[in-house]
């Protein structure tokens, strides 16, 4: 088995800067011994920001660096000089990575574009000189405000599969072979049941130079949405996808109930993700003749489009990456 580099969960422990305290300074020059005040504000303390970078597919890099921390804003000064801000912290993501609060679960943000930038944890504010609170009544006032401590806490990063096409089917229905028949992508393909720990992505060329992006998301298991399997490990992937590709062995034992599971697995992790669009096709069907073509499309639900493919032979896959690209594009849907 080759080493998983894909990590899509990682927890951190996330400190932004404090803010420096404003001045409590007054002008004092040689003829002007008893100038006004003239304290400068303290700069904001260095924020914690995600940042989308489309060259990265995974969040390893943040796998073994759980402690995060920002710079501290510095203190104002005399002559209304405001102090330095404290130094940012980016942390480049790879396009879909949801931000969680890891204590209560809340969704915070999700960055889905390239050069997005998000504050994951904001620096604390620089306190106000002594030159804000100057008042007819007080024209030397001799305090000024403190800068905020900065906020820290850990955070859960999430990365989403944005592919077009999810694959979606039991373990060894033949998804991982789909996948490199129809990209150039090298899923580890094997006869046997989770051969795929990760999510493997695959540009699919298409006809004038056009492409869709295809993810073989881990196979589901019946209580997936449990977390038995690999669970929701890869649910969550398939939330991004734009539409859904149901694949089920033609050596199943009962291809109808096959799909009607994985149906029900999506639905009681998310029933929006029945709304996506989906297609279901039979895999291997270089083991079938037409006789058995016949029976086993009696079975199948009517009210979704259904094709019989073979990675090995090649059999309906151009049909197949057709009717892909009229679902994605609307080209010649009604």
């Amino acid at each position: 088995m080759a080493s998983d580099n894909f990590v899509d969960y990682v927890k951190i422990h996330c400190t932004s800067g404090n803010g420096g305290n404003g001045s409590t300074h007054f002008r004092r020059e040689k003829y002007i011994p008893k100038g006004g005040p003239d304290g400068g504000d303290g700069g904001r303390g260095g924020h914690i920001i995600l940042r989308g970078n489309t060259q990265l597919w995974t969040l390893l890099h943040l796998k073994y660096k759980k402690h995060i921390k920002a710079g501290h804003g510095q203190h104002g000064s005399g002559a209304l000089k405001t102090g330095a801000q404290g130094k940012d912290v980016y942390i480049d993501v790879p396009l879909g990575t949801v931000a969680r609060d890891a204590e209560t679960g809340e969704f915070l943000f999700e960055i889905t574009e390239n050069g997005e930038e998000r504050v994951l944890q904001p620096g604390g504010r620089g306190g106000l000189g002594n030159d804000h609170f100057k008042s007819a009544t007080n024209q030397t006032p001799r305090f000024a405000q403190p800068g905020e401590s900065g906020h820290e806490g850990w955070k859960v990063l999430e990365l989403k599969i944005l592919a077009d096409v999810g694959l979606v089917g039991f373990p060894n229905a033949g998804k991982s072979t789909l996948l490199s028949s129809l990209s150039a992508a090298k899923p580890e393909i094997a006869d046997y049941p989770f051969t795929t720990l990760r999510p493997n992505l695959g540009i699919v060329s298409y006809r004038d130079y056009r492409s869709f992006i295809m993810a073989d998301i881990p196979g589901i298991i019946e209580g997936a949405h449990k977390g038995k399997g690999l669970g929701l490990r890869f649910l969550r992937h398939i939330e991004r996808n734009s539409l859904l590709l149901f694949l089920i062995p033609a050596d199943s034992p009962d291809h109808a109930n096959e799909y009607k599971i994985l149906l029900n697995e999506l639905k009681k992790y998310n029933p929006e993700l029945l709304h996506k669009d989906r297609i279901l096709a039979v895999s291997k069907a270089d083991m079938l003749d037409d006789e058995l073509k016949a029976e086993i499309m009696k079975e199948l639900p009517t009210d979704i489009p259904r094709m019989f493919i073979s990675a090995v032979s090649q059999e309906g896959l151009v049909e197949l990456k057709d009717l892909i690209w009229k679902m994605l594009t609307d080209e010649g849907m009604d």
